[in-house]
């Protein structure tokens, strides 16, 4: 096997890249900026659309990746051309070079405090969805209450929204909603539980299924339209203000909890390790393939790959889908070195 595979993110797509490479004879080298592997998806309850455990993938991936080299806490300093491949100085003080590169660094949530209307770091009863999954797993949150009697949703905080400069579809966000709507059924069955949105884009296997079995089973209820204003009652409630577009009348809710789905936009990382590598960025921000239907894992610079939500936002399976992808790339293209 020739030279060293350097995987840039230790996330799902990280894991099972190495995992893939593993497999075909390498030692990949994973470099992980956070202390611990698994990214997003490791402070997530379940996973949609089956309610699998999050911590069990993660776990799972772990076990699997035994022989790469993990290096946690540990950034990308700088990235330099060489003739045959790269050379990678690290936080660690360590340089590492590399025949071929993976570039796996995923993504962030938007901060829902650039949405000032909704109230997010104002009103102690608005979270995000990132907060309520931590809250799933267990994590204590004052901001919870013990037994709510109405819980609201909030599609599209931060996508597909012009004035927060990030128009696309952050893609899970919907089938997010609708998990965590049916977890608080699960959890308060007595709850009232809105869901507004603008479009519900329900695309993957079994996701329709979902959105269905939501109403039908669990008796969430589905408001087309955007929130406009989100106040505080004197008893500490929350008072929302939307447009139920489908009846064209006005909607004021009474809340104890709501929730915004805060949707997904690139990485620091991104800008940073484009600038080191030459590395071609779209109109989003995210990386940019060769092309987006034939060579999604492709860059514009050679030995360099790409997987998972480092190119745009993408589902689990997606994203798993990628990091094996990209694992046979990789190896086709040192064969031919």
């Amino acid at each position: 096997m020739k030279g060293n595979i350097v995987i840039i993110g230790g996330g799902i797509a990280g894991m099972e890249a190495a995992k893939s490479l593993i497999s075909l004879g390498y030692s990949p080298i994973v470099v992980e900026s956070s202390t611990k592997l698994g990214g997003h998806v490791a402070s997530w309850y379940k996973l949609f659309p089956d309610m699998s455990s999050a911590k069990n993938l993660v776990s799972r991936l772990e076990s699997e990746i035994k022989g790469a080299t993990v290096l946690c806490g540990t950034k990308v300093i700088s990235l330099n051309r060489l003739a045959d491949g790269y050379s990678l100085k690290l936080s660690n003080g360590s340089v590492v070079n590399a025949s071929a590169l993976l570039i796996a660094t995923g993504f962030t949530l938007f901060d829902a405090k650039k949405k000032e209307e909704y109230g997010y770091g104002v009103y102690d009863r608005v979270i995000t969805n990132s907060d309520l999954e931590a809250w799933f797993s267990e994590k204590k949150d004052a901001r919870v209450p013990d037994e709510p009697e109405s819980v609201g949703f909030v599609h599209c905080v931060g996508s597909r929204d012009l004035k927060a400069c990030n128009a696309q579809c952050s893609k899970v966000c919907c089938a997010t909603a609708i998990k965590q709507a049916i977890e608080i059924k699960e959890r308060f069955p007595y709850a009232k539980v809105y869901c507004f949105y603008m479009d519900l884009r329900l695309f993957g296997k079994k996701y329709e299924d979902f959105y269905i079995n939501a109403q039908r089973d669990y008796g969430v209820q589905f408001i087309r339209g955007r929130v406009s204003e989100v106040g505080e009652t004197l008893d500490g409630r929350l008072q929302i203000k939307a447009e139920d577009t489908l009846s064209g009348k006005p909607l004021k809710v009474q809340l104890d909890l709501l929730v915004l789905m805060s949707g997904i936009v690139r990485n620091q990382s991104i800008g940073e390790l484009s600038a080191m590598a030459g590395l071609e960025t779209d109109s989003d921000g995210f990386l940019r393939s060769i092309d987006n239907e034939y060579a999604v894992i492709e860059s514009n610079r050679p030995g360099i790959f790409y997987a998972g939500a480092c190119t745009g936002p993408k589902t689990v399976p997606e994203t798993v889908a990628e990091a094996r992808s990209a694992a046979l790339a990789i190896h086709s293209y040192l064969e031919t070195l």
